[in-house]
């Protein structure tokens, strides 16, 4: 559970996910350049890392300060598999 700040953080960035996506589909509908669209496809995927950083780090924080040492070494290693796959 995310605090109601960090919510409203994560919220407004997958709005605007969200556009720059309809953007996109606009751009390629319009037949527009493609570095123009690759440029956006940059943006859309740096705007999900962050959003995925800021997910995982407060998992883990949480995870940290509430689990006996077993659990958050589990916790942390799934963590870990998940952005490492994620990258692949």
């Amino acid at each position: 559970n995310f605090p109601m700040e960090d919510k409203k953080t994560v919220l407004n960035r997958l709005n605007r996910l969200e556009g720059q996506i309809r953007g996109i589909h606009k751009m390629i509908s319009d037949e527009r350049d493609c570095q123009d669209i690759v440029i956006q496809l940059s943006a859309v995927k740096a705007g999900a890392d962050k959003i995925m950083t800021m997910l995982v780090m407060d998992n883990l924080l949480q995870t940290v300060n509430t689990e006996d040492e077993t659990v958050q070494r589990d916790k942390v290693e799934a963590a870990l598999k998940l952005i490492f796959k994620s990258k692949s």
